[in-house]
This record gives structure tokens, sequence and C-alpha cells, in this order.
């Protein structure tokens, strides 16, 4: 299906098919290390410009990968895709630019997309790529990736923000949107983009995450990117060390002032080493120890006491001869239901609801039922992938700092719940679906994959099995497809499938009768 021709990269003869000097085709230059992968119309021609650009000289090898159906639109699309995976996967540091990736609709995409499976598992074999798209898909580094499609809204915020850079650094920008709507993924697409243009060249950049957590996982993501390194990613103590011509702040409605601290001294130490007033917040410290801050930031996301509306202080603060601009991002990225869904989740959650929410991606039901919500919960989390229950701080955390599991903090209908166990990455804590998260636990966290699923398919890729998940060319669309060997794997959850003597597979104490039957149901689905 897919020709993939190794050859070496400094060749003066890379042979004499018709494809290589007028066919669209794609091609990733590697040393072992590094990779740089790219699409033309003619290879011959393209390798001949490489092999004159210095930033191409330390490449050794070369694939071309040709295939018949191959058309621009096609390459073009490959190309990101490729360039986005192979990024997540680690194979190789990707020194591609990530200005300019194209995100296009074209004549019979979805065979394309199917193709594209096939391209992946040849690139394993050649050991190219090391883990299965599924997987690299559920990676925060590939969420969190600046290899990304910007929609036109995103590109159009980005745009300005770079040509105004290009004409002064000395300017502030408030960058608000939604939850879904990209803010991180904008922020560090930004921050590569400037840090890699000539245009930028020498200047000292910092991209400042003040949730502890997420900044453990964008210093991970940092630290695999070329140009890039963990060291780039600063908690907001970090800025008063020094100054920097260009701060970008993600999460910005994280940042805080002194109020309802842990830890009062550490706060004024770094008033004082900045040289502001103990009364001056987090938002300040970037714009005294920055030429040019870019906050990205959403107003109804501040939910600590010591919370901060930066666009206000921005708008207010008149310490610095800067030029301010505010953009807001509506459009989703993440959440299927868009802008409309959100709307009617806000103002259903401020009692302003007037009309029946009905969405073709989404289920939202009230109940008054704690037991059957209880159920519902477990159902989700077996079926649909990594659920978890939220809360707002409306009881006080008596387990805290218990060790043992069996301090419970508060009781819904004869439920014994208890707060999240740990502060940083409770998400993703082995007890969590156990527990009840408080609504600052889940701030910036994608719920979106099944734990034992993933589970069993690490496993196999680690014994270099090799996969495909839920193929619907198959009876019951199994989890986990082996083609190679014709098994499939189906990961039955304790809650729905529940074997004989299960102590997991419990059943809920009201509306019973209805739990028997939909048990009894999927028993004979699934036999």
């Amino acid at each position: 299906m897919f020709t993939i021709k190794d050859v070496d990269f400094h060749s003066d003869d890379y042979g004499v098919e018709p494809y290589l000097n007028n066919w669209p085709m794609l091609y990733i230059l590697e040393n072992g290390q590094k990779a740089y992968v790219g699409q033309t119309n003619s290879i011959n021609k393209r390798m001949s410009q490489h092999k004159d650009s210095p930033s191409k000289q330390i490449f050794t090898k070369a694939h071309f990968i040709y295939y018949d159906k191959f058309n621009q639109s096609a390459t073009f699309d490959y190309e990101s895709r490729l360039i986005s995976l192979m990024n997540a996967d680690e194979r190789f540091v990707i020194t591609n630019h990530n200005a300019g990736l194209s995100g296009i609709d074209y004549y019979d995409k979805p065979s394309y997309d199917k193709d594209f499976v096939e391209l992946w598992q040849a690139l394993q074999k050649k050991k190219l790529v090391k883990r299965t798209i599924e997987e690299l898909e559920q990676s925060d580094l590939f969420k969190y990736s600046p290899y990304k499609t910007l929609n036109e809204e995103q590109r159009s915020v980005v745009t300005e923000i770079v040509d105004n850079l290009r004409k002064s650094l000395n300017r502030s920008f408030v960058v608000n949107g939604t939850p879904g709507s990209g803010k991180t993924i904008l922020a560090v697409y930004l921050f590569k983009l400037i840090r890699e243009s000539k245009y930028f060249e020498g200047l000292k950049i910092g991209f400042v995450v003040p949730p502890s957590s997420l900044r453990k996982t964008m210093k991970m993501v940092f630290k695999g990117l070329n140009n890039c390194t963990a060291k780039d990613v600063l908690g907001p103590n970090d800025v008063a060390k020094e100054k920097y011509d260009i701060l970008i702040v993600d999460e910005a409605h994280r940042l805080k002032q002194r109020k309802n601290l842990s830890s009062y001294k550490t706060y004024d130490d770094a008033c004082k080493k900045i040289g502001l007033p103990n009364t001056s917040t987090q938002a300040e410290w970037m714009l005294k120890q920055s030429q040019c801050a870019i906050f990205f930031f959403d107003r109804d996301q501040i939910v600590f006491p010591a919370g901060l509306d930066v666009a206000e202080i921005v708008q207010n603060n008149n310490s610095y001869a800067r030029m301010k601009a505010y953009y807001d991002l509506v459009s989703q990225m993440r959440c299927q239901g868009g802008v409309g869904y959100l709307s009617d989740i806000s103002a259903l959650l401020k009692g302003q609801l007037d009309h029946k929410v009905r969405d073709d991606n989404y289920e939202l039901r009230l109940l008054d039922d704690f037991a059957t919500f209880d159920s519902l919960y477990k159902f989700k989390d077996e079926n649909e992938g990594l659920t978890r229950m939220i809360a707002g701080y409306a009881w006080d955390w008596k387990s805290k700092g218990d060790k043992t599991g069996k301090v419970m903090d508060f009781v819904i209908e004869n439920h014994d719940l208890r707060w999240n166990s740990v502060l940083e990455n409770w998400v993703h804590n082995d007890d969590s679906e156990k527990e009840v998260g408080c609504i600052h636990s889940i701030q910036g966290y994608d719920l979106n994959y099944t734990k034992i699923e993933v589970e069993v398919r690490k496993y196999l890729f680690s014994k270099g099995y090799r996969f495909r998940k839920n193929d619907k060319r198959y009876p019951g669309k199994p989890d986990i497809v082996l083609p190679k060997y014709h098994v499939v794997i189906f990961v039955h959850g304790c809650f729905w499938h529940r074997h004989e003597g299960c102590k997991d597979a419990t059943t809920p104490k009201t509306r019973t009768e209805f739990w028997l039957e939909k048990f009894d149901k999927m028993s004979k689905t699934t036999r």
C-alpha cells in the first residue's frame, strides 16, 4: 500500500523511480535522535534544497513515503498529523517549526484517515515510531503539543499578538477563554513560535504555570520540544528571581493575592525581591518582571479566595507605559457540544436556565436520588472512561492528612464520601474514582480515556503487540483487536459485566429491578 524507501540523506543518487521527481510525497529526515517531517511534489528537488540548508546538515538518513493515492491536500494533512503524533511519541525530537500546520478538509478524507493508520503501522515496523495512535492521543504530550492546527479564531489572536510584538515589546495582552477553548494549547504554541522566530532571537522568554500539578506536566512537555527546555516552565515565585523580555502566563486565573495563603513569608519574600509592597498581586509581579506579559485567563474559573481578575488588574495598572490588548476565545476545541451547550450549563448553575438542554453529543440529567446518581456515575466510568465526581467546597476536609483511607468527610443519603486524598494530579490518582474532587483539583484537566483499557493496552504494547481499538468492523466493537493474531479482547468492568461472586459487582439500592434487568441484558449481550 505505502512504499517507504530508506536512503542515505547525503547521497547524490536516490534512485530512478518516477515518483521521485513528480509526485506528492512525504519524507522523514533523521539522525537517530532528531527528525524533520515534510511533504513535497518533487523529492529530488526538495532534498537538494535541504542539503544546502545548514539546519538540515545534522541528518544522515531519509525515508521517502510514496502512495499512489496521494494528492497535495492529503500530503499536507498527513504531514501535520505525523508531526503532531511523532512529537508525542518521543522516538525523535521533532525539529519542525509549529507555524503553518494545515487542518484542511478534502475529497474522500475519511478514506485517507483510515489509510493513515496503515501508514503509522508501517512506520512502527521500521521502528521510526514506537507507540500506537490511540495511546498517543491520550497522552499529555499530545494534548498540550504546540504542533496543533489552530482554528481561525486562535490563528487570528496569534497573528495579531506576534505582529504587535514585532512593532514593540512594551505591551500587555489578556486572552480570555472558556474551558475547552484551547488556552493552554495556544499558550504553548505561541511560546514555541516566538522562541523560534528570527524576529525575537535572543529574547529571554518564560512560560508561567501557577498550578503546581499542571506545571509538572508542562515541564515534561517542554522537555520533549526542540528549542525548549523544562527550565522554561516557571512558577510565580520563580519570576521573582530575574527579569524577562516576555512572560506567557497560562491559567492566569490561578495567580494569587496575599490572602488565604499557606505561607505568607514566601509571598512577602518574593514581593521584597521584586521591589513591590506585599499588598501587590502575582499578576503585578508578572508586569514588573517583564517587558511584555501575555495572560491566558478565564474569569469564570476564579474559584480560590485568593484568586484574581487579571484583566481588571492589567486594565487598571498604569505603572508601566504599555499598550494593552484583550482577546476572547469562544470556539471549542474540547467540548463537542460547542458554545451553546456550555452557555446552557453556565445558565443552569446560575439558576437562569429557561429551556430544555438538548444536544446530540451530550447527555444531561438532574437527579434528586444519590443512589441512582452513584450508579450512573459507575456506569459512565466503566463504559465512557475516566469519569470523576466533583463538588464545590461545601464540607469540611476532615480526612486531610489521613493515610488509612477510613476517615470520611461527609454523608449524602447514607453514602459515606471522602474528599480528594491528594492535591496534585488527583485526576490520575489510583483512588480518585472512589473520591470526590474539590473543584480546585480538576481545573486544567481533560477527562477522556478509560483507565482500565489504557492499562491493558500499555501492557500489550510493552510486550511488542500492535493493535487497534474499538474496531467497528467486528461484532460488538471489541475494545482491542490484534489483526496479526486474529484475536479480539473485550475489557469487562465489574459493575456491568459482573462475574459470579465478584465483590465489586455492586447493585444499586434503589430501582433495583430496573438495574438487574439492565445487568441481565448486558450479560446476555457479552456472553
